[in-house]
């Protein structure tokens, strides 16, 4: 058993739910001088296809590993697979952390 509460430094904050939908961008400061910026919502991806790098539009989440209702709630996390427009992809970046969707295509 803990002898102390959690330091305010040691609380985690709510997650960044990024949802499918026109882009908006949050910036939050972090420990020391550094700060992130958060994807609240984006339509747009950056897919590696062949050693080439495309920007292309969301258009769907297919499947989420994280949490089945994500799918249903249309929220990209990494390891969501989506649907764009040259085709199905894997997102690689973490979108509530960096701000923006990275991803590679899923061959099938």
């Amino acid at each position: 058993m803990p002898s102390s509460d959690k330091q305010a430094n040691q609380r985690g904050g709510e997650p960044t739910e990024t949802t499918v939908d026109d882009r908006r961008l949050k910036t939050v400061d972090t420990r020391g001088n550094g700060q992130k910026v958060r994807a609240l919502s984006t339509d747009i991806a950056q897919v590696a296809v062949d050693g080439e790098t495309e920007t292309t539009e969301i258009e769907d989440v297919v499947d989420n590993p994280a949490n089945v209702n994500y799918v249903r709630r249309n929220i990209v996390t990494r390891g969501a697979v989506i649907e764009t427009g040259v085709g199905r992809a894997r997102v690689t970046s973490r979108p509530g952390q960096s701000g923006q969707v990275n991803a590679v295509l899923v061959e099938e």
